[in-house]
């Protein structure tokens, strides 16, 4: 070996081919992945939610137990209920605060004054986790009327067990001036609804507001726009109450039963024991669970 050459190894580098497989092959992996995080992060979401339903079930349990009858839906305002910001509108969900572990919010609440009044504005935007389902798109709006924003609800009371106005005749759990017994619950607690999961929508009246914001009825499950991005659209009629819905995957809405107990209700039930399921007392035999 002649005096100064040095000796060394070659360098070898990746090939743009190589460099290109190896993409590749981590494209695919994280395609494979994907799926199954999402998946995963929707079943997390899904049983948030459960246990948000679970809460107002116990909840509204305690007030029955405390008052002998469950709230009633709405009080403040003759019927049907319009969804405007008129009138008194008291929700169920007031009633509910105490037994949420929110006294300070019901101490700031003036029912005499009305869901709407700016003395009660504060309240009327105050946001509670436990009212916000994990998958919902929504989460505030600002009202048609010009109103600040105020916070909406992914849980509504079952009020009827078809499309009516929200009055004092209706069948479900919570409506109009309801007081409803478990005497009252004919068909049996287990086998009728009382909150399920909502969509939201523009100009919503907020989680106070014993409206269509806060009650719907077991009318079919509506379809799919897929260009509504996760909104319930408002209707124009202002008497139109509307059925439940949820933005979960999976195509399921989370319920719970007048009995406490919480489930999953898909969209693909039949219309027929949906309605069924909002009847308080409609003496039909009881749909099976592996029916819905």
């Amino acid at each position: 070996m002649e005096q100064g050459t040095s000796c060394s190894r070659p360098l070898h580098g990746f090939t743009l081919v190589e460099l290109l497989v190896v993409i590749a092959i981590i494209s695919v992996l994280i395609g494979l992945l994907l799926p199954a995080v999402q998946s995963a992060r929707e079943a997390a979401r899904r049983c948030n939610c459960l246990n948000n339903v679970a809460q107002l079930g116990l909840a509204l349990h305690t007030y029955e137990f405390t008052h002998e009858a469950f709230p009633p839906g709405v009080t403040g305002d003759a019927g049907p209920i319009r969804n405007l910001a008129e009138g008194k509108h008291v929700g169920w969900i007031i009633r509910l605060l105490p037994f949420m572990e929110e006294q300070a919010l019901e101490r700031h609440f003036t029912p005499e004054d009305g869901v709407y009044a700016a003395s009660n504005a504060t309240v009327r935007e105050a946001r509670i986790p436990w009212l916000k389902c994990p998958s919902s798109n929504t989460s505030a709006y600002r009202g048609s009327d010009g109103d600040p924003q105020v916070a909406v609800s992914s849980y509504a009371g079952c009020h009827h067990d078809v499309e009516a106005p929200i009055d004092a005749d209706n069948n479900g759990m919570l409506f109009l001036d309801s007081r409803i017994r478990f005497s009252d619950i004919a068909d049996g607690s287990s086998h009728t609804l009382l909150i399920a999961e909502r969509r939201g929508s523009e100009a919503d009246l907020g989680w106070a507001s014993g409206t269509r914001a806060t009650l719907r009825n077991t009318s079919p499950f509506p379809k799919r726009d897929p260009k509504n991005h996760g909104d319930d659209p408002t209707p124009a009629d202002p008497l139109f109450v509307g059925g439940f819905d949820s933005d979960h995957a999976g195509g399921v809405v989370v319920a719970g039963l007048a009995d406490g107990s919480t489930r999953t209700i898909w969209r693909a039930i039949s219309p027929d024991l949906l309605r069924q399921l909002g009847n308080r007392a409609d003496g039909e035999l009881p749909a099976r669970d592996d029916e819905y």
